[in-house]
């Protein structure tokens, strides 16, 4: 019989809140997979920006090669090193979780500055426990990367497809920026996941994850749309909040793989 639980798809978004990769495995670590996040941009108070107040951020496109990140944006594009950084730490705020981060270096700083039109930083997370988050659902402290809150957001197929159903304009699960896509057999079936492993690595499921505006905007082209936020809220509302997609961290680090099987 085949597994019903497969990873169809894996994400990393190296800056928080630009465009993702897509990626055929990725390497998973306590704060989340490999060069997921660990790089934010900030503005001139060190205050994080994200898609939430400039949407344009979605067309900024993110690649790794040989080392290098390189960022594509319309028909401009800038390279730094992955391990490039300055020397001076900056304390910046990721919602109410303080953060010591290190800028990437003046160069890169400009180049966002131009292109976003106003003053930025682009900063990095260099090591496991420079952002704590306490989770209020487990009483537990996690480390975590530049993220919202949680190292991964896993998705099942189902919950994308039964959405889908109820929307005029189809969307992709893009919107929902998730880490792992996994195809499941009932829609939302991953809230009540508890552990599991994929490839070498156990998870543990913490919360659905309550969504904000942001999956509104089409990564397509940057547009602020209704949905699905408006249909959303008609069936996956919950303590004024609404929720897709669950929150997930990993027990230890190793790889894990498109095709996959989620072992329970």
């Amino acid at each position: 019989m085949s597994a019903i639980h497969i990873v169809k798809e894996i994400y990393i978004y190296p800056i928080k809140s630009l465009a993702g990769i897509s990626c055929k495995n990725a390497l998973a670590e306590e704060m989340g997979f490999e060069n997921d996040r660990r790089w934010m941009l900030v503005d001139a108070e060190n205050q994080m920006i994200t898609q939430r107040e400039h949407r344009i951020m979605s067309q900024f496109y993110p690649q790794i090669s040989d080392g290098k990140i390189s960022i594509t944006f319309q028909d401009k594009k800038h390279e730094f090193s992955i391990d490039e950084h300055l020397e001076n730490p900056l304390e910046v705020n990721v919602w109410e979780d303080k953060s010591e981060v290190v800028e990437v270096s003046k160069a890169t700083s400009k180049w966002f500055s131009e292109h976003l039109g106003f003053e930025c930083k682009l900063v990095k997370i260099i090591k496991i426990g420079n952002r704590k988050h306490e989770s209020s659902k487990l009483k537990e402290t996690f480390n975590v990367s530049l993220a919202d809150g949680y190292p991964y957001l896993l998705v099942g197929t189902e919950s994308m497809d039964f959405l889908n159903e109820k929307l005029k304009d189809k969307i992709t699960v893009l919107r929902f920026r998730p880490n792992i896509v996994i195809s499941s057999k009932k829609p939302h079936e991953e809230d009540d996941f508890d552990t599991f492993k994929i490839g070498e690595v156990q998870f543990k499921n913490v919360k659905p994850c309550g969504r904000c505006i942001m999956v509104n905007n089409d990564p397509q082209n940057g547009a602020l749309k209704k949905e699905p936020l408006k249909t959303l809220s008609t069936y996956r509302k919950a303590e004024n909040l609404v929720f897709f997609g669950t929150n997930i961290v990993s027990l230890n680090t190793g790889i894990i793989n498109v095709g996959d099987e989620i072992v329970f």
